[in-house]
């Protein structure tokens, strides 16, 4: 598969269901039925999401077990697969043996790519210690015939900051593709671009789509376009053509909801979303997560809401 990374790409949610003894387990069917539901959807430019990314955080990849976590990514190799698009997960270990495992595990499932986020150590690694870490991982992908996306989440609680060095080192390794920069500073982008203009960028947090097309990212990946894909894809196809102003819109339009995305409860605050979007009974996809309080579950609707408002009046709900 020749992977672009370009344009917009879901980290779509787990469905879970109620077992017969009452315990949550995934619904590896519904979760199938509504990734292809978002890979579906078009913007107005006619594009469509292109990449998946399946078991991540907002996959409840945290709570998920081995076995749970390689069926549910094995499920979702056959959507991707049925629309052409690559399929995108996450891998983190304490040390760089237990990472080549992991790597080695997904790609048996049909993962195509893995994100690579530093390991999960309580000592911050040395920068050679790091880069031995991404090194054998990269030697790992392309003894099993996959990519490597390394993932610098800085605010994220657990895991260690790359550093620009880092990042240029790690860069030009022949199985890393792309990088995924989640951080709400996107100078770090333009900085990594201006350097490499061939380098593929893919931003991490909704809010900064727009400034961190401005910065060079090529792309991003998406957990509000989970529940309005028709606008993300929409605003990207903007982003790409240098539509700065219309693009602009669209993330004005979605930024009660976008706010979200960067905060430490994005899987329950948008999980919870996208169950009113589509009905659920229960008024929220279920959840391993956390229970949102009454004044939390009140916060997401009236964002969702807002956001729902001002897309109907640019006709992107879709």
């Amino acid at each position: 598969m020749n992977l672009q990374w370009k344009g917009v790409m879901p980290a779509v949610f787990t469905w879970l269901k109620e077992s017969k003894s009452g315990a949550l387990e995934i619904d590896l069917d519904a979760t199938q039925k509504y990734a292809a539901g978002i890979l579906k959807v078009q913007g107005k430019g006619g594009s469509r999401m292109s990449g998946l990314v399946g078991s991540g955080t907002l996959g409840e990849n945290s709570y998920l077990s081995t076995k749970q976590r390689l069926s549910l990514l094995k499920a979702l190799s056959e959507v991707a697969k049925e629309y052409n698009v690559p399929l995108i997960s996450g891998a983190a270990a304490e040390t760089k043996e237990e990472l080549a495992k992991i790597v080695e595990e997904l790609a048996k499932v049909g993962v195509d790519t893995v994100m690579v986020m530093p390991p999960k150590t309580k000592a911050i690694p040395s920068e050679e210690e790091m880069y031995a870490y991404y090194a054998l991982s990269e030697t790992t992908a392309k003894d099993a015939g996959v990519t490597i996306m390394p993932y610098n989440n800085p605010e994220a609680a657990g895991y260690h900051k790359l550093s620009t060095d880092l990042l240029k080192r790690l860069s030009v390794l022949p199985r890393v593709t792309a990088l995924k920069i989640s951080t709400m500073d996107v100078s770090i982008i333009e900085t990594l671009t201006l350097e490499n203009e061939d380098l593929k960028v893919l931003a991490g947090v909704d809010t900064v789509t727009v400034h961190a097309g401005l910065a060079g990212a090529s792309g991003g990946i998406t957990g509000v376009g989970c529940v309005f894909p028709k606008a993300s894809v929409t605003m990207q196809e903007y982003v790409t053509n240098g539509e700065w102003a219309e693009a602009n819109k669209i993330s004005r339009a979605l930024n009660s909801i976008s706010y979200l995305d960067a905060q430490p409860l994005l899987l329950e605050y948008l999980k919870f979303a996208f169950g009113i979007h589509h009905n659920d009974a229960d008024g929220g996809l279920r959840t391993y997560g956390k229970k949102l309080t009454q004044q939390q579950i009140d916060d997401v609707h009236a964002r969702y809401i807002l956001a729902k408002e001002r897309l109907e009046v640019l006709d992107l709900i879709g």
